[in-house]
């Protein structure tokens, strides 16, 4: 709990860095107006202290009898944020080119239910595997691919590539533990990649940009790209040219980087640094705010940054390895899971190693849905570990 708090405090005080840098910057320099951020993330911390609160009142097992509600639930805020991408819906507002939240009311704050959609998912899976033992064979693994197909889908045509990327892991992670054959997850991967040549003709033209801008990293892929029309039309759907590679879908990556490797060992210093005071990183409050760390604090920051996920990562398993009860068990190793693939995928997109999702970093980017998921998740990572069924030795 103490190492939450203090990511949702080093959080705080990012957003509040670039709100507010140290030096105002000079006339003609302009970004979006996030003075106000860390002020609504504090609010988001209160609301989601009561998540955390609640998913350790009862013991956890209610939950997961309640998980197949929970999860149709979600998956119908998620066909109802797809409609909104077809109908004029007023609820469900168009932001960022993409249809990802519900609006409650102008007033309060928006909901993204592919957030929500992480935990439910994880509670439906653990509890669906949880006295199954037949999943030695390959056919008795349909039903877990199609919990995790349903909502998939659903997200990706939203589109949401990072939660989609995040499933998948999860429900290996989960999989194994439940005791399926590494030999079939194994092959399960394999037929993944060979239709994944497939998949990217189906792919919207942002996604497919996306996902190649990793590899056009390399001035020579890009040179190829300019001299090979067919292959720029592979990569981005159209003619490649560098100078709008950089100005476009290469930009966000570009200065992430930039912003990272300005840090150095020590950092330029709390709410110093160029790309503080001019505002050259985009979403800098969100998907980069990595880059903001490592900017100011520098490498020692980052290392004591994942060194507090570190200790959440190994408490959590501790708890799910001395668990006997098996929901328990696979509900506190998909928790773990899911928070290891979110760091590791928005680190990795911040420093160019993954496509870039819009994965936020779990308890320190500026988001109240993601914020209130995590310490929900936390919440009932702790009723776990609180609540373990004791176990009767037999008399020798």
């Amino acid at each position: 709990m103490v190492s939450t708090l203090a990511l949702i405090a080093i959080g705080i005080a990012a957003i509040y860095s670039v709100g507010h840098p140290a030096e105002p910057s000079p006339a003609g320099q302009t970004g979006d107006d996030l003075s106000n951020f860390w002020k609504k993330q504090l609010i988001f911390a209160a609301i989601a202290m009561v998540g955390f609160i609640a998913a350790n009142l009862v013991n956890y097992r209610r939950f997961g009898a309640v998980s197949y509600w929970i999860y149709a639930l979600v998956l119908l805020l998620l066909a109802v944020v797809l409609l909104g991408k077809y109908v004029n819906l007023w609820f469900v507002p168009l932001i960022n080119r993409t249809h990802r939240w519900i609006r409650i009311h102008p007033k309060l704050p928006q909901i993204q239910p592919s957030e929500f959609c992480k935990l439910a998912y994880i509670l439906a899976l653990a509890w669906y595997l949880r006295y199954r033992s037949n999943y030695r064979n390959f056919s008795a693994l349909v039903g877990p691919f199609a919990l995790t197909l349903l909502p998939m889908v659903l997200i990706l045509l939203e589109p949401d590539l990072g939660t989609v990327l995040l499933m998948m892991p999860i429900l290996f992670t989960m999989l194994f533990v439940a005791g399926a054959k590494v030999k079939h997850l194994l092959i399960i991967i394999l037929l993944g990649v060979m239709v994944s040549p497939v998949l990217w003709y189906f792919m919207k033209l942002e996604q497919r940009t996306r996902i190649s801008s990793v590899l056009l990293q390399s001035s020579w892929i890009r040179q190829k790209a300019e001299q090979h029309p067919a292959l720029g039309r592979i990569l981005v759907g159209r003619q490649f040219s560098t100078k709008q590679w950089k100005n476009d879908w290469g930009f966000h990556l570009i200065r992430s980087k930039f912003a990272v490797a300005s840090g150095g060992t020590k950092g330029n210093g709390f709410r110093k640094g160029p790309f503080i005071k001019y505002n050259f990183l985009p979403a800098r409050h969100n998907d980069f705010i990595f880059a903001v760390i490592a900017h100011q604090w520098g490498l020692l920051g980052c290392v004591a940054l994942l060194g507090l996920y570190v200790v959440i990562v190994g408490c959590g398993l501790e708890i799910a390895v001395h668990n006997t009860d098996p929901f328990g068990r696979l509900l506190a190793v998909g928790i773990v899971a899911m928070f290891v693939v979110e760091v590791i995928v928005n680190i990795s997109m911040t420093v160019g190693l993954m496509p870039i999702t819009g994965l936020t970093l779990p308890f320190v980017s500026y988001g109240g849905s993601s914020l209130l998921v995590s310490m929900t998740s936390i919440g009932l990572l702790n009723n776990v570990g609180r609540c373990r069924p004791f176990t009767v030795a037999r008399k020798p």
